[in-house]
């Protein structure tokens, strides 16, 4: 399943840069974020609580962040384990564009599923995927804005 998006952030592209490898923001944005530990060096590790359709799910995910070209362009990796709902991995592309003292941020996420949860349709995945990524980066967006 492959997601695109782009935000327009209210904050020049090294400020967008350094909340995106800050885990307090990634926290504060991630949606249903329990935890979030590690660094940018060794990786990160959050726990996430969703519900899909009628399922509650805790999923923990690995996220590796490899800096493409430092401060305009990133990838993360990310694998996880979400028990009986199954398990993904997936990898997010983010370009940061910048735009008179505004960013653009372009983010294309191509992701895989297993388990119960790709069971249940590759329309419904995708649709609550991407309601999940607009949460997280109208967030984002809007964490970054009230800092810059």
């Amino acid at each position: 399943m492959e997601i695109t998006g782009e935000q327009r952030i209210a904050a020049d592209s090294d400020t967008v840069w350094r909340h995106l490898i800050d885990p307090d923001t990634l926290k504060a944005c991630i949606p249903g974020c329990d935890r979030f530990t590690g660094t940018l060096e060794d990786g990160y590790e959050a726990v996430i609580k969703q519900k899909v359709g009628p399922f509650p799910i805790t999923v923990t995910v690995s996220l590796d962040v490899e800096v493409v070209s430092l401060p305009d362009r990133y990838r993360i990796s990310a694998a996880g384990q979400g028990g009986f709902a199954g398990h993904g991995s997936g990898v997010a592309d983010v370009t940061l564009i910048d735009a008179g003292g505004e960013t653009v941020l372009r983010y294309t996420v191509d992701a895989k599923l297993g388990g119960r949860l790709s069971k249940l349709g590759q329309p419904i995945v995708t649709a609550f995927a991407a309601k999940l990524a607009d949460r997280f980066f109208d967030r984002f967006g809007a964490v970054v804005a009230a800092t810059a």
